[in-house]
């Protein structure tokens, strides 16, 4: 399915709901007190919410009483102002999708029969199944030729997530949940994972509820966080930038933790600082052109790309005078790529392991788009210190003026005693 073909499809698809939590409670027999007590919550559509707090805090309990995995003991749960607390649970979670960490596929069934098995139960043509499958692959950037048939042993663990998080989307809920549904991979696969859900979310505007113990990927991911206390009382519930700039008490300052300065690098992406072009050969071009290549630009170096147009290679001319005529086995190879959704944070991180002194940015399916250099990450990085100095003195000013105002008022107080 082409890229047009695929923005169509998810123009038109289910926008998200609103999601509202009255005095929700639930209580295990034999316990003492509530794993979660009386917790009120509104969720806007489309909006990407997440459920931040240290292990135990129960927010994996109330993520899963949304879809009723869980049965609440007490209070009410709303989706787009119907009351899901007493209509049939099974029916519920078929318009709830639903990701967990480590994707949860099963493993006796292919991807393609991964992804078709709530389009089937509620009752899709077989026709329009396949044609979902096919959109939901290529949605999530795995090519359904290579993938349809696979199962899930004979997939990395990213591939896996990607086809969890496909399943969960296939019938078009309005609402996704997601269970630390990135906590099982390596950091860098999860990185990627995270930039493709911000991708997907900016298409789909689905509702999103996502659970997670990782203050940053909070940051990150989260149009709003929800920082929770012991059975997921709300210690505060505002946008990733007040939290970090106006933290609500000690509380949710020890969870911010240190460097909130730099944890703001994750609130600003690569698509916003300036993606630049870079001169590039392929892995199948002969070396007398790439040298021609060379000469002829003001680099010192070229991007080497592979058969699918992805990210191979860096190379310099030192590098083509050891290749022995086969430019292949020459050059550094590349670490590391991050996507337009990426954040500041990933690609400096980047930057700083890798030899150039840049970072590819890739699209979809790790196709070469750009690089990102380390000039136009500090000149970002120093726009946004400017700008937090700036609003610093600003609110000096302010409290200053209220400091004046509140001591002229007393004054004249005074004055009328």
């Amino acid at each position: 399915m082409t890229e047009t073909a695929t923005g169509t499809a998810a123009a038109s698809a289910a926008s998200g709901a609103r999601i509202q939590l009255e005095n929700l409670t639930k209580r295990y027999p034999g316990s003492p007190s509530p794993a979660v007590d009386d917790v009120s919550l509104e969720i806007k559509p489309g909006e990407t919410v997440i459920l931040v707090g240290p292990s135990g805090c129960g927010k994996s309990t109330t993520l899963r009483m949304i879809n009723r995995l869980i049965e609440p003991t007490s209070g009410r749960i709303r989706i787009d102002e119907e009351d899901v607390t007493d209509i049939d649970p099974v029916g519920l979670r078929r318009k709830i999708g639903y990701a967990i960490q480590a994707s949860g596929l099963f493993p006796h069934m292919t991807v393609a029969e991964n992804i078709a098995l709530v389009p089937k139960m509620v009752g899709w043509s077989k026709s329009r199944v396949k044609d979902r499958v096919e959109e939901m692959l290529d949605l999530v950037g795995l090519d359904p030729r290579e993938f349809h048939g696979r199962y899930p042993r004979q997939l990395s663990g990213g591939q896996q997530q990607r086809v969890g998080v496909a399943r969960a989307l296939a019938a078009d809920p309005p609402v996704l949940l997601m269970d630390e549904p990135f906590g099982a991979v390596d950091p860098i696969t999860r990185d990627h994972l995270q930039d493709e859900l911000i991708r997907l979310q900016r298409e789909l505007h689905k509702t999103i509820v996502f659970v997670t113990h990782d203050f940053d990927e909070a940051i990150k991911l989260g149009d709003r966080i929800a920082v929770l206390r012991e059975r997921s009382h709300i210690a505060q519930f505002d946008t990733p930038e007040a939290i970090l700039t106006n933290p609500a008490d000690d509380f949710v300052s020890g969870f911010v933790g240190a460097g909130a300065a730099l944890k703001r690098l994750n609130l600003t992406r690569v698509r916003d600082v300036g993606i630049a072009d870079f001169p590039t050969v392929s892995v199948d071009d002969p070396i007398e052109s790439i040298f021609n290549k060379l000469r002829e630009g003001p680099y010192n170096e070229l991007l080497m790309l592979d058969r699918r147009s992805r990210p191979y290679k860096w190379l310099r001319r030192g590098d083509l005078m050891r290749a022995k005529g086969s430019p292949a086995r020459a050059g550094q190879l590349v670490h590391d790529t991050v996507t337009r959704d990426a954040t500041l944070h990933d690609a400096l991180d980047a930057v700083l392991i890798d030899s150039s002194g840049r970072v590819a940015v890739t699209g979809r399916r790790g196709e070469f788009i750009g690089v990102v250099d380390m000039e136009t990450l500090m000149n970002s990085v120093q726009e946004m210190l400017q700008a937090d100095r700036l609003a610093a003195m600003e609110h000096e000013h302010d409290l200053e003026e209220l400091r004046h105002h509140r001591t002229e008022t007393e004054l004249e107080g005074g004055a009328d005693g």
